[in-house]
């Protein structure tokens, strides 16, 4: 049986600018919230000064499979109700229904 000696993996999220989005920029391991912080402050705000960092411990993080995605991406193709035919659009307002 092998040991793991490495602390856990955290993912890092920067904002740039108050008001953008968060977005995700690598991970650090860390052995716990304020080490992560700490440690994604070092490595990814030396270059740009980021407003905020989040940092989320990796195995928190759930994602779609490819398998999955037809079923999970199904199409609204058949769903009228996800689109905005029922209703009257004032005039000069432009509209783009994919």
């Amino acid at each position: 049986m092998i040991n793991d000696t490495q602390w856990n993996l955290w993912e890092v999220f920067v904002q740039l600018k108050t008001g953008k989005p968060h977005e995700h920029v690598g991970s650090v391991h860390a052995s716990d919230k304020e080490m992560a912080l700490q440690n994604a402050r070092d490595v990814y705000a030396r270059r740009d000064k980021p407003v905020s960092i989040w940092v989320v411990p990796s195995d928190n993080i759930v994602a779609t499979i490819p398998q999955d995605n037809e079923a999970f991406f199904d199409p609204a193709d058949d769903k009228v109700y996800r689109h905005p035919l029922f209703y009257k659009i004032p005039k000069g307002v432009s509209v783009d229904i994919h």
